[in-house]
C-alpha cells in the first residue's frame, strides 16, 4: 500500500509540471486567514524595521529599529538586550504612537522622542530572536573565561557598523544606554569602540558579580537570585520560569537548607552559569578577570560616559560607583567620565522618582535628572550643541537637594563613629576596660532583610524594589540584633562617600557573617507625617563573609572566641543627618533569605553545607577599649 501512495504521489507531481503539490488538507482553499500579514502603517509617527544583523562570524542578531517620521540626520540610541527586543518594542501589536512604543523599551522615553532620536534594541547572541550560544555577561574573547572568537564589546562594534552603513536617516552618530544587563552592555561597547560610538551611558550596570552587583555581596550569596539564573538559561525566550510552591521566599529556602540543596531541588544544576559560580565561591581569577571596572581600566578612554547610580539601587548598586573610581583617574581633562547618583531603586531613573517606599523626596527626582542632565549630556555628543553638566551629579538625601560636585567622593577625610556599651554611638570613644555587645545567631531562625511574609522579588503584588528603605524598627527589635544609638543630634552631620566598616568581633564558631546598617533615626513625632514618627531610615547597609577577612580569593577558617578586625565598605552615600534625628547602627549575622545562611562552622563550599554543620554561635562586638568598633564616616567639614 505505501508503495502504491509514493508512486501516486510521484504522478500528480509531474502532472503538476513541478508546481508545489497541493496541500494535505483538501479544506485548507476555504481558510479566511491569509497566508502572509501584511500590516497596514497608515497613521503611524514612525517606522519600524526588522533585521537579523550578521556579525563577523556569521551568527545573526535580531534587531528592531524605530525610525521618527521624516527623520533626517537623526543620532542613533543603541540598546542592547537579554530582555527580548520585541518585546521591548511593543511586540506584534505596536502602536502607531511611537511614544506608546517606547514606554516598553526601559528607556528614557520623553527624552528620546523629544530629541528625535532613532531607537535600536538588539537582542544579544542566543537570546530571543538572535542566533549563536548564550553565556551570562560573557568575559573578554580569546581568554580561559570565553575561547570562543566573540563577546558583546565585538558584536556591538558590528552592529554599530551595520546601522552607519545601512539606516540612511543617521547622522552616523551613535550612543549607546540600558540599565542593569544593559547598562552592563553599555560598557562593554566602550572596550574597543566603533569609531561612530560617541556616547555612552551605563545605568545601573551589572559590574562585578562578586563584590558587590547581583551574585554576591563580599562572598555572601544573594540565594534569591537563583531564580534569575533559571529562566535567564534554561530557555532561549525565558519561557520556563522557576516555579515555587511556598509563598514565603523565607520559608523556601530555609527548608531547602544550603543554596546547594536548593538548586538541586530545582534542578539547576544543568544550568552553566550555575556550575561556574558555585565552583566559584571566592573571588578568584574567573570573577577577577570579568568584573569591568578592572577590565576597562585596561583600556584607554576613548567614548564620554555617564555612569548612573542608584543609591538604593536593590540590585546592582557596587557597579557605577566602582567604574567610576577606576576610570576617573584617567579623565585627566575632566570631560569624559561623569557620575550621577539619583535616589532610586534599580533603574527607577527612567520612572517616576517623587518618592521611594515611604521617603518622600518633595520632586520627581527622576524627571528633573532625565531633562537637566541626561538630554543635555546626550543631545551634546550626538548632536553638537552645548551643555552645562557637571562631572558628578548627586542628590543629597536630608536636604533633599541636587548636587554639582567636580569629583566623589566629596568628603575628603573620615571621623569615626564609636559603637558604645549599652548601645551608645558617638564620634567620641567609650573610655574604660575592653567590654563586648553579645547576641547569640542561630541558623534555623535567621534575620530577615524585611519583614515576613517575603514574596519572590518580582511576584505579583511584592515591593522588592523598596526594601532598602524599608523601617528597620522590625529587626531592632530582635535578640540576634544589636543596636547603637547616638544621641539626638543638635547639629546637621553631612556626609558624602563611603563609610567604612571597621568590625572588632569575635565568634563561638569557626565562620560567621556580619551585617552593618547606618540608619537615620527620624525624631518620635513628625508632625506633617505622623507616621513617620520615630522612622528608622537606612542610610547604607550590607554583609561581609568572615572566611574572607585575610583574602577575598582564599577562605580561611576562623579562629573560635579570638577578637578579630573586619573591614569592609558600606554602599556610597550623600545624606544629611538632620538635627533632632538621630545616628543608628545596627550589627546581625544573617540577611536571610535574600543572602544564603553562613553555616557559621567553616565548611569548604559553603553551596554545599550539610545541615549537621549549620549551629549556634555566640557573637561579640567589642565597644570599648582600644579595639572598639567603628564605621570611617566620610563627614563633610562646613
Amino acid at each position: 500500500m505505501r508503495i502504491h501512495l509514493l508512486a501516486a504521489a510521484a504522478s500528480i507531481a509531474l502532472l503538476a509540471g513541478g508546481a508545489q503539490a497541493q496541500s494535505q488538507n483538501p479544506n485548507q482553499q476555504y481558510d479566511e486567514r491569509p497566508a502572509e500579514l501584511n500590516l497596514s502603517h497608515q497613521g503611524w509617527n514612525y517606522e519600524k524595521r526588522v533585521v537579523d544583523i550578521p556579525m563577523r562570524d556569521g551568527v545573526k542578531l535580531h534587531t528592531v529599529i524605530l525610525i521618527p517620521k521624516g527623520a533626517k540626520d537623526a543620532p542613533i540610541l543603541l540598546t542592547r538586550t537579554p530582555y527580548n527586543a520585541e518585546g521591548m518594542t511593543g511586540g506584534a501589536g505596536s502602536s502607531a504612537n511611537l511614544a506608546e512604543v517606547l514606554q516598553h523599551s526601559d528607556g528614557p522615553a520623553d527624552v528620546i522622542i523629544k530629541g528625535g532620536y532613532i531607537r535600536v534594541i538588539q537582542d544579544v547572541r542566543g537570546k530571543y530572536g538572535s542566533e549563536g550560544i548564550y553565556m551570562m555577561n560573557p568575559p573578554p574573547h580569546g581568554t580561559k573565561l570565553n575561547p570562543t572568537d566573540t563577546d558583546d564589546s565585538t558584536d556591538t562594534y558590528d552592529t554599530i557598523d551595520w546601522l552607519v552603513k545601512n539606516v540612511p536617516e543617521s547622522n552616523k552618530k551613535v550612543g549607546i544606554l540600558g540599565i542593569s544587563y544593559d547598562g552592563y552592555l553599555s560598557l562593554t561597547a566602550t572596550i574597543d569602540p566603533h569609531p561612530a560610538l560617541k556616547v555612552a551611558v551605563p545605568m545601573n550596570p551589572m559590574v562585578d558579580g562578586w563584590r558587590g552587583d547581583d551574585w554576591f555581596h563580599n562572598g555572601a550569596l544573594r540565594e534569591t537570585n537563583m531564580t534569575y539564573i533559571w529562566e535567564q538559561e534554561a530557555t532561549k525566550a525565558n519561557s520556563n520560569p522557576w516555579f515555587s510552591t511556598v509563598y514565603d521566599d523565607y520559608d523556601y529556602y530555609l527548608r531547602a537548607g544550603s543554596a546547594g540543596a536548593a538548586a538541586a531541588q530545582h534542578n539547576l544544576g544543568q544550568i552553566g552559569f550555575w556550575k561556574k559560580i558555585s565552583e566559584h565561591p571566592a573571588y578568584d581569577e574567573f570573577w577577577q578577570q570579568q568584573a569591568m571596572d578592572k577590565i576597562l581600566a585596561g583600556h584607554p578612554l576613548k567614548v564620554p560616559m555617564m555612569l548612573v547610580d542608584g543609591q538604593w539601587d536593590q540590585e546592582d548598586i557596587y557597579g557605577a560607583p566602582a567604574v567610576f573610581k577606576a576610570l576617573k583617574p584617567k579623565d585627566v581633562n575632566n570631560d569624559m567620565i561623569y557620575m550621577t547618583m539619583g535616589p532610586w531603586y534599580h533603574g527607577q531613573e527612567v520612572r517616576e522618582g517623587s518618592s521611594l517606599g515611604n521617603i518622600d523626596w518633595d520632586q520627581d527626582t527622576a524627571k528633573w535628572w532625565r531633562w537637566h542632565v541626561l538630554a543635555p549630556f546626550l543631545s551634546h555628543y550626538l548632536k553638537g550643541t552645548p551643555m552645562d553638566v557637571a562631572p558628578v551629579t548627586v542628590f543629597q538625601s536630608g536636604t533633599n537637594e541636587w548636587q554639582r560636585l567636580q569629583n566623589w567622593p566629596e568628603a575628603k577625610a573620615t571621623d569615626p563613629l564609636y559603637l558604645k556599651p549599652d548601645g551608645g554611638l558617638g564620634f567620641d570613644k567609650a573610655a574604660g576596660p575592653v567590654q563586648t555587645a553579645d547576641y547569640v545567631s542561630d541558623p534555623a531562625h535567621p534575620v530577615t532583610y524585611r519583614p515576613r511574609p517575603i514574596p519572590p522579588v518580582y511576584a505579583a503584588g511584592s515591593t522588592w524594589h523598596q526594601w532598602l528603605t524599608d523601617d528597620q524598627r522590625f529587626a531592632a527589635s530582635r535578640p540576634d540584633v544589636l543596636t547603637f544609638t547616638s544621641e539626638v543630634l543638635t547639629k546637621p552631620v553631612t556626609i558624602a562617600g563611603q563609610p567604612i566598616v571597621h568590625l572588632h568581633a569575635s565568634t563561638s564558631g569557626t565562620d560567621s557573617d556580619w551585617v552593618v546598617k547606618l540608619i537615620d533615626v527620624y525624631p518620635d513625632q513628625v508632625p506633617a507625617k505622623p507616621e513617620m514618627g520615630g522612622y528608622e531610615f537606612p542610610i547604607a547597609m550590607d554583609i561581609f563573609r568572615g572566611r574572607y577577612r585575610e583574602s577575598l580569593a582564599e577562605a580561611k577558617p576562623i579562629t573560635p572566641d579570638k577578637p578579630l578586625e573586619y573591614t569592609f565598605d558600606l554602599p556610597n552615600a550623600d545624606h544629611v543627618f538632620l538635627p533632632g534625628h538621630r545616628i543608628m547602627v545596627q550589627v546581625q549575622s544573617s540577611w536571610f533569605p535574600l543572602y544564603d545562611r553562613n553555616p557559621q562552622t567553616f565548611v569548604k563550599n559553603i553551596f554545599f553545607a550539610k545541615p549537621a554543620d549549620f549551629k549556634k554561635a555566640t557573637q561579640k562586638v567589642t565597644v570599648s577599649g582600644p579595639n572598639a568598633s567603628y564605621i570611617d564616616l566620610p563627614v563633610v567639614a562646613k
